[in-house]
């Protein structure tokens, strides 16, 4: 099989992705304290809860004390600029669980992809169920249905918290029971679709195929981000990612960055240089607790924002 290439050009915009997450200033951000003790792993019993309340399995990250079950939205057919896309390039929803640092209590997260009737519901839903909307926005243009994305958070013990969620979503279209069956792995895959040491080589990371795309999910490892006694790690949602649909010599791509609001435009600036679309700039959580510089007067505490990007067919 010939190996394709990727011109300087193409080199560049996917560079430009993620490439500003990794030129961000952390010099200015190391050696924090890390927050005290380790977070408590969640037992069998609270992961059977939570896969018992959704009905699926789910992944979970003992380095992160993590468990996250994926919500994709396979009852879409998705369009942007008129050409079809994977549901992975990043239509695909999720929930996540974690414990706080001292045990007490844990956390649940999520993002939700919905049309925009579905939004309002959803909202009326989780607010009946005791769970917070932390954000609502857009994360493509040009995409046909409208799509748009809402985060939910809340607090409590495992259980509980895998309860209400369910509840939140079990008359929607998001929960798993509801969603088509799986369709058949694609025959050809990311793998074959790009060129992944020469994407690697130019990122200085390892993504992961994803059907028949292929994604870079990156965390903030630079930043110790406490929100209500929980770390904020990247499988929680502290993450810069970008997805990678289409083909080698006609790609698409789409991301997030993770930013502090004195990195926003600078990021802004690099990704237009390269001809990077803009989408939307937005939080993601709410009572993102203090985040701490080496040289930063302490109770000072900025949000971090997240950065959407989309640009569609890099050609040389």
């Amino acid at each position: 099989m010939k190996t394709q290439q990727f011109t300087r050009r193409q080199a560049l915009q996917a560079t430009a992705l993620l490439g500003t997450s990794l030129l961000l200033p952390v010099n200015k951000m190391q050696a924090m304290p890390m927050p005290q003790g380790k977070t408590p792993a969640l037992t069998p019993e609270e992961i059977a809860a939570i896969e018992s309340a959704l009905g699926k399995k789910g992944s979970y990250k003992d380095a992160e004390s993590v468990h996250t079950t994926p919500l994709p939205r396979n009852d879409l057919k998705i369009t942007i600029k008129g050409a079809p896309v994977p549901i992975s390039f990043g239509f695909g929803g999720w929930v996540s669980f974690k414990k706080s640092v001292d045990g007490k209590s844990a956390m649940i997260m999520g993002d939700t992809v919905l049309l925009q009737e579905e939004v309002n519901p959803l909202i009326s839903a989780a607010q009946a169920n005791g769970l917070e909307i932390s954000a609502i926005h857009n994360h493509f243009f040009y995409e046909e249905p409208r799509i748009f994305y809402m985060h939910i958070q809340g607090m409590g013990s495992i259980a509980d918290l895998a309860k209400r969620y369910a509840d939140t979503i079990r008359d929607s279209k998001i929960f798993p029971a509801n969603q088509p069956a799986s369709a058949a792995p694609p025959a050809i895959t990311g793998k074959e679709n790009f060129d992944i040491p020469a994407l690697d080589a130019i990122v200085k990371y390892t993504g992961t195929v994803n059907g028949p795309t292929y994604k870079y999910t990156i965390g903030r490892s630079d930043l110790k981000v406490m929100m209500m006694g929980v770390e904020m790690t990247t499988n929680i949602g502290l993450n810069t990612w970008a997805s990678f649909a289409g083909k080698q010599d006609d790609a698409q791509i789409a991301g997030d960055i993770a930013m502090l609001p004195d990195e926003v435009n600078s990021v802004i600036k690099t990704l237009r240089l390269h001809n990077l679309e803009v989408v939307a700039v937005h939080s993601h959580m709410l009572n993102d607790a203090r985040i701490s510089y080496s040289y930063t007067i302490t109770g000072v505490d900025p949000r971090l924002h997240w950065h959407r990007v989309s640009v569609l067919r890099l050609m040389s």
